[in-house]
């Protein structure tokens, strides 16, 4: 595989309305109800040393066991969002580790970590299919993905309608694609999807997508 950089030649991301806007949102009932079970779900299948990928706000860190996992490294480009994960880290029982970077450009030796989760990460990314790659090169032979998303509708009309908000919500949302087709992002990578499921459907249909890095022999880590 390739070896980790941390020079993406992007500029330094820094969205504090964006941030805050996202915070009211989330704490928001329906979507709290949308997301805490989705994120219980994906922290519930980590194993071993985890990658938590566009960390965010730290809102995943309350539901990683500590009969499963070793130790989170949480990884996020936006200061403002780093400082609020650092507030959250006291919500952890394991421990949390924090790294300033890019999905892009992960500062991490090849094979390092048994799990990857990303929860509404993708949308967002400059180059996503390099972050992907870049996943499938820090994950050990079998090591898993865990992804929340939302992503492209197959619906052709809904479709139209997110490809013609997109100038819109990247430019107000903190660079949110709404027409990204991640499932197709994470198989072009080089990972097996394992299993993938609609959460939610309408404009913004969210999927649930748990994948592993091909391991030697075929047999999977963990």
């Amino acid at each position: 595989m390739g070896s980790p950089s941390t020079d993406t030649g992007l500029p330094p991301i820094h969205h504090p309305c964006a941030m805050a806007f996202y915070e009211w949102l989330a704490d928001r009932g329906p979507m709290q109800r949308l997301m805490t079970p989705l994120r219980e779900e994906v922290a519930g299948l980590a194993k071993g040393v985890v990658l938590e990928v566009g960390a965010g706000s730290g809102r995943t860190f309350p539901y990683y066991s500590p009969e499963q996992v070793t130790r989170v490294e949480a990884v996020e480009p936006d200061a403002a969002m780093l400082r609020s994960a650092h507030e959250r880290k006291a919500s952890a029982r394991v421990p949390i580790s924090f790294v300033q970077a890019r999905a892009e450009a992960l500062p991490f030796a090849d094979t390092t970590f048994d799990s990857a989760v990303a929860t509404l990460v993708f949308c967002s990314v400059e180059g996503p299919q390099q972050a992907m790659h870049e996943l499938l090169r820090v994950l050990k032979p079998g090591g898993r993905l865990l992804l929340v998303e939302h992503v492209r509708s197959h619906h052709p009309l809904v479709a139209w309608l997110q490809d013609r908000l997109v100038p819109f919500t990247t430019q107000l949302a903190g660079n949110c694609h709404w027409n990204r087709d991640t499932e197709r992002q994470v198989r072009e990578s080089g990972f097996l999807i394992r299993s993938v499921r609609f959460s939610r459907t309408g404009i913004l249909p969210i999927i649930v997508l748990h994948a592993v890095r091909p391991a030697v022999g075929g047999e999977e880590h963990g």
